[in-house]
């Protein structure tokens, strides 16, 4: 049996999945694993692409008819959220007139945006590789740029300041953790209480001998310095990636409660949202 994986190639990702990758996990199946952008991702679930597949919370109202949520493995925290950036000479929040350059339609950055900036929206909105918004922002392309993960420690070399911290927004208004990156189990294909265990042990032996994923990490984190790449981990893998618990679970529930009460996203039930256990 192999089954399919799709991950981004952030360090947080690459850091879980390790152990699962490399045939570490006992009684875990071989993995034939794609990376790639949680855009890319996000639209290949809607086709079922993949028996795991690491998604964006703000895609789950799509997906949950064919894929269960797992409680563990994904990146959900405080202090991790994104962050609306401009060049520091143009720096206002007021959008009126402006381009605004996401990484994604229905990436959790972009709802968050959505909610945030509802009563003073910017007049556009165009969907840019990750890699791309920072630069572009500080090249005048686009008036400001939604970005995640490893931005939040590199973004003031682009001379870019940021205008709102979303995840600070969200966590004050809610007293919630943000709830960024989900993973999903294809319904049929896999079993979610063994993929959930495979997972699990994948982040114990992570968390046991950090050093025995470094090269992995590194090979896959876009040029990234070793010391951008540690703060990540150490940023998005948390109590949460063990675990969502009581807490995850709310904040995924207040997300999407509040995104279809907007009209941004489409109604799903409580017990969808909830993963098989806690």
């Amino acid at each position: 049996m192999t089954i399919s994986l799709a991950i981004s190639p952030c360090p947080n990702d690459t850091f879980v999945f390790h152990a699962l990758v490399h045939g570490l996990v006992p009684g875990a199946p071989a993995v034939d694993v794609t990376y790639a952008d949680v855009d890319v991702t996000n639209t290949a679930a809607e086709r079922g692409a993949y028996d795991i597949v690491k998604v964006s919370y703000a895609a789950l109202p799509w997906l949950l008819d064919d894929y269960e949520l797992l409680p563990c493995g994904g990146a959900l925290g405080r202090g991790c959220g994104p962050l609306l950036l401009a060049r520091t000479d143009a720096a206002t929040t007021d959008l009126t007139g402006a381009t605004v350059a996401v990484p994604g339609d229905r990436t959790t950055a972009y709802l968050l945006f959505r909610l945030w900036a509802a009563d003073h929206p910017p007049a556009r909105i165009e969907v840019v590789p990750f890699h791309e918004i920072m630069p572009g922002v500080a090249a005048g392309r686009y008036d400001a740029g939604l970005v995640i993960h490893e931005a939040r420690f590199t973004y003031p070399r682009y001379g870019l300041t940021a205008l709102v911290d979303l995840g600070e927004w969200w966590e004050n208004d809610t007293g919630l953790p943000i709830p960024l990156g989900a993973i999903l189990a294809r319904r049929g294909a896999v079993d979610p209480v063994a993929a959930a265990g495979w997972i699990r042990e994948s982040v114990r032996q992570a968390w046991a001998d950090p050093a025995a994923s470094r090269d992995y990490v590194m090979a896959h984190a876009q040029e990234m310095e070793p010391d951008v790449a540690d703060r990540h981990i150490a940023l998005y893998v948390n109590d949460f990636t063990a675990d969502l618990g009581r807490d995850g679970h709310a904040a995924v529930d207040a997300l999407l409660r509040r995104a279809a009460d907007a009209g941004l996203t489409p109604q799903i039930s409580s017990s969808r949202a909830t993963a098989w256990t806690s």
